[in-house]
């Protein structure tokens, strides 16, 4: 199954010059906890999430108004396509040790996302009780909750 399948659309992103205040109000009006972050050309230039935004305020202690999303998201981003099968998706977030990518399109500008959970609701939808799909997805989450090297997020 690809990607297409299961990702929330329309990507709802920021852009890399908003406050942080107008990324928190787009997870809140659209009830996410993260976001792809766009450049002027509208090419993924990272991701936020709801995270960020909690960590950029306390440690700055400024508005979230006078924050641009450009300091605190993370500038390494892992996409997938829409066209990847699912388990490719499942491997990257477990390597990557993210809850959600970004798809993108043949120019990298976000299309939509697919999360942790779109997978595992459609895992959950499967009629033949504990499946191939809720293993996958059970590994997954495993994966990504391992702690983070602190050598290497630094």
């Amino acid at each position: 199954m690809s990607v297409e399948r299961l990702m929330t659309t329309p990507a709802i992103t920021c852009h890399v010059n908003d406050g942080l205040d107008v990324a928190a109000r787009l997870m809140w009006d659209h009830d996410c906890g993260a976001l792809p972050v766009v450049h002027d050309d509208g090419t993924i230039a990272g991701m936020i999430t709801d995270r960020d935004i909690c960590m950029a305020a306390l440690t700055r202690g400024e508005p979230l108004a006078s924050v641009l999303v450009n300091s605190a998201m993370a500038s390494r981003v892992f996409c997938v396509g829409p066209d990847q099968h699912i388990s490719d998706a499942e491997n990257l977030m477990a390597e990557a040790k993210v809850h959600r990518l970004p798809v993108v399109d043949a120019d990298r500008r976000p299309i939509g996302v697919i999360s942790l959970t779109d997978l595992a609701r459609d895992a959950a939808k499967l009629d033949d009780g504990f499946t191939h799909a809720m293993v996958r997805v059970g590994f997954t989450l495993a994966a990504i909750s391992q702690p983070h090297d602190k050598a290497q997020a630094a």
